[in-house]
């Protein structure tokens, strides 16, 4: 899938547009619920199914307390709602495998002494980056979604990033931090912008003008190759999509669902604008990166920034205002109604966060924290 256009796979064409998920789960000691290194002993008995492109199967990360779960791509919300939870399903039975869990967790609500997994590159970037990659134990949420060509990548770049950082305030799913409340929502959005290339990009119009960028900001050896550039939101190197990875990884699988839905319709929305010749929001990367902060901050429970005005807003009626800009692409992939179901179910119970902070003052206990969240990574309703 490295070209673009309607091969039934990942471009776009006449259909629906197709989009997968990656997300990244923790490893975590069923006794004492700190985070494991087993990824290793895991990924060594697991069987990956011969035809890995019909559904979920699990890969190494940065590391080794954790995995990621990769479904292939989907023309429906139905059939990717399928693969989340067969892929939660596959990767706790693997874990069970080895005598650990799995846990949707975005951080380690326990103090984590966290090992690289033993691959060259991953052994450099430890060496670069001292704390940043030492500490690097964070769990996220990647959404691809596929595009027609790559000027209708660049152009869906410059169209949704003002819209993103409502993404990390729904999936706000990590409040602790080595052992203590940090404050925040979601801080591993603060602990993944420790990276000297995560953020937002500025409008850029042009595909020469977005792998410039990238060429130049490896030519400057802060970032180490190309897979190491990790704004919000990117074009991938190997598929014909865009990857939005500024999302933590959900708590209950509906709340993947949900961000999934909505990142396919902010794309075909984008895709729609540039075509009818509507110019992006001229916002600049400054003020998204302040959007991102207040999202990380407080999730659901304070004030966002406004995507259209930049100006603080209550963050139901941001949530709203998402919902309406992308209304029309909802409708037309048929995904509304669930959407709907399955944003009315998160405002109702909270984000990942809000049910970590609640277990953790309704025991006093973080191990009683990462248990819960161990139980909630395959359940769809508030247990």
């Amino acid at each position: 899938m490295d070209t673009y256009g309607n091969d039934g796979t990942g471009g776009a064409g006449a259909g629906r547009r197709t989009f997968g998920i990656e997300e990244e789960l923790l490893l975590v000691d069923p006794g004492t619920g700190e985070a494991v290194p087993l990824a290793g002993a895991l990924l060594d008995l697991y069987v990956r199914p011969l035809e890995a492109g019909t559904g979920p199967v699990l890969a190494a990360e940065f590391q080794q307390e954790m995995i990621e779960v990769v479904t292939p791509p989907h023309a429906t919300l139905a059939r990717l709602e399928r693969d989340i939870m067969a892929g939660r399903a596959i990767a706790r039975q693997a874990a069970e495998d080895v005598g650990v869990r799995v846990a949707a967790l975005g951080t380690s609500p326990l103090p984590a002494d966290p090992h690289p997994v033993q691959l060259r590159r991953f052994r450099a970037m430890t060496e670069e980056y001292g704390l940043t990659a030492r500490e690097q134990l964070t769990c996220g949420c990647h959404i691809h979604v596929s595009v027609e060509s790559p000027a209708e990548a660049v152009a869906v770049l410059d169209r949704t990033r003002n819209w993103l950082p409502v993404l990390i305030a729904l999936s706000a799913n990590s409040p602790f931090w080595h052992g203590e409340d940090s404050g925040y929502a979601s801080y591993r959005s603060q602990v993944w912008n420790r990276w000297p290339s995560a953020g937002p990009l500025e409008i850029l119009g042009t595909p020469d003008a977005y792998h410039q960028l990238v060429h130049d900001m490896v030519s400057t050896g802060v970032a180490m190759d190309e897979g190491m550039i990790y704004f919000d939101a990117r074009l991938s190197r190997h598929y014909p999509t865009v990857e939005i990875r500024l999302a933590d990884v959900c708590l209950r699988p509906g709340n993947t669902v949900l961000l999934a839905g909505l990142a396919r319709a902010l794309v075909e929305t984008a895709a729609r604008e540039w075509r009818e010749g509507t110019e992006p929001v001229a916002v600049p990367s400054a003020l998204l990166r302040l959007a991102g902060w207040k999202a990380s901050r407080w999730g659901l429970r304070g004030e966002l920034l406004d995507p259209q005005t930049h100006r603080p807003a209550p963050a139901l009626a941001v949530v709203n205002s998402l919902l309406n800009h992308v209304r029309g692409a909802l409708e037309d992939s048929g995904d509304l109604r669930r959407v709907e179901e399955l944003l009315d179910g998160l405002l109702a119970e909270g984000t990942g966060a809000v049910r970590q902070m609640e277990v953790l003052h309704r025991t006093g206990d973080l191990e009683a924290v990462v248990e819960d969240a161990a139980n909630c990574t395959l359940s769809t309703y508030r247990l």
